[in-house]
């Protein structure tokens, strides 16, 4: 059999990857959610396991994927169009809560159009695949999310530049030695970097590709995507482009997976934009849309958000974060300090960082650690992420735990037994 001479390969791999702690190894799989009670939020119970973990690795920021209006939703939507959409949008695909769900969310980001995509991975892929010409460079951050990385090596653009993380001066400089080159040139940077917190000064690079459209044919075009952005922070959830008060990004990506609570991605532009990307994306063409009550579900958590309940939410959210930085850094750890909900607790080796993750999960504390190549060498470290589905209490047991930990092992590994 031929796979007899491939599976050598992939276990010296794996090995490779085990002892370099590359390797993310068995998933555990969660079998049941134990609602919030008294001070305490959802507990999570995972097979072969009877302790209750609570999650703080999880992007349902607002906590929309547990609330029961918006599981109401989509069980109604399920019951009117069926579970999925039966084939891809051209062939009669598409149903009426996708059109209500492209609306909404055009609206929501003050753009002309949407369109929807299965994932937001898709979405990246395939808004950036269609608007690479033969005679098209590409400006991308260096930390800019694997999904954006690997839509610029599908589309194989003219020429591609990397510039330093968040350095809008070297931006200007980049596309400054570009002049009269291309036609045409885009800069793509993530909203919100999913590892650190932290998000671009979309003001001057909106300005930068102002600058320099004149000495380019078909203009330098900007997109980002904010996945971690959109429902989590800005004081009415609109993300990085709130945030930095910047709404005339030229296309916005995003997701209904993370603070919407739902699944898909989607994408919103002009009108023109949007409609040469339904007719062009491949990821939109050929894949199957999100279903129909999923859309229907998204429906739902739009509105909450968009709603005095929504400010509430996200109220409650930026001031649960706070307190957890403000007592990270008091009790001596090293954290990115940014406005966003995730927050990275520094570690900077990976072996401590694969340390760290287990003694939490024996305190019943699910985290994820981040290591490389997912991070730079030296950058590895526990992602936290708080939600509303915390409570003070639930934020205040992570820190006892930390807290512990620092002092029984004076900020080292902890000892194996």
């Amino acid at each position: 059999m031929p796979l007899e001479k491939l599976k050598p390969v992939f276990d010296a791999t794996l090995s490779k990857f085990k002892q370099t702690g590359q390797l993310k190894g068995k998933e555990d799989v969660i079998i049941h959610i134990k609602p919030a009670s008294n001070k305490k939020g959802p507990r999570y119970i995972l097979a072969g396991d009877k302790k209750e973990y609570i999650r703080m690795n999880s992007n349902s920021y607002l906590g929309l994927s547990l609330n029961d209006e918006v599981i109401k939703a989509s069980e109604k939507a399920i019951k009117n169009f069926g579970a999925g959409p039966g084939s891809v949008r051209f062939i009669n695909g598409t149903f009426a809560t996708h059109i209500q769900l492209e609306k909404k969310l055009s609206s929501f980001h003050k753009k002309q159009s949407a369109i929807l995509f299965s994932s937001a991975y898709s979405a990246v892929c395939g808004v950036i695949s269609p608007l690479i010409s033969e005679n098209t460079a590409i400006l991308s951050d260096a930390l800019n999310h694997n999904s954006i990385i690997n839509a610029i090596k599908l589309s194989k653009p003219k020429e591609k530049l990397i510039y330093p993380h968040l350095d809008m001066a070297s931006l200007e400089k980049n596309i400054q030695g570009l002049k009269g080159r291309y036609r045409r040139v885009l800069i793509i940077s993530d909203g919100v970097f999913s590892m650190r917190g932290d998000y671009p000064d979309l003001k001057t690079m909106v300005a930068i590709a102002k600058n320099y459209s004149p000495y380019f044919e078909e203009g330098v075009i900007t997109i980002i995507d904010d996945s971690h952005g959109v429902g989590a922070y800005g004081k009415t959830g609109r993300g990085t482009c709130e945030v930095t008060g910047t709404y005339n990004i030229d296309i916005v990506i995003s997701t209904l997976g993370k603070a919407l609570g739902v699944n898909g991605g989607y994408a919103v532009s002009d009108k023109k934009i949007i409609e040469y990307l339904r007719e062009t994306s491949p990821f939109y063409i050929y894949s199957n849309p999100i279903g129909p009550g999923e859309a229907g579900a998204a429906l739902k958590s739009l509105e909450i958000l968009t709603s005095s309940k929504g400010i509430g939410l996200l109220s409650y959210l930026k001031d649960l974060s706070n307190y957890f930085r403000k007592n990270l850094i008091a009790l001596g750890y090293e954290i990115i300090n940014e406005i966003h909900p995730i927050v990275p607790l520094m570690v900077r080796d990976t072996a401590k960082t694969v340390k760290l993750v287990k003694y939490l999960k024996q305190k019943g504390i699910l985290v994820t650690g981040l290591r490389y190549p997912t991070v730079p060498y030296g950058d590895e470290c526990i992602r936290f992420q708080v939600n509303c589905s915390h409570t003070k209490h639930d934020i205040d047991f992570v820190l006892e735990a930390l807290e512990k930990y620092k002092k029984g092992n004076k900020g080292d590994l902890i000892d194996e037994k």
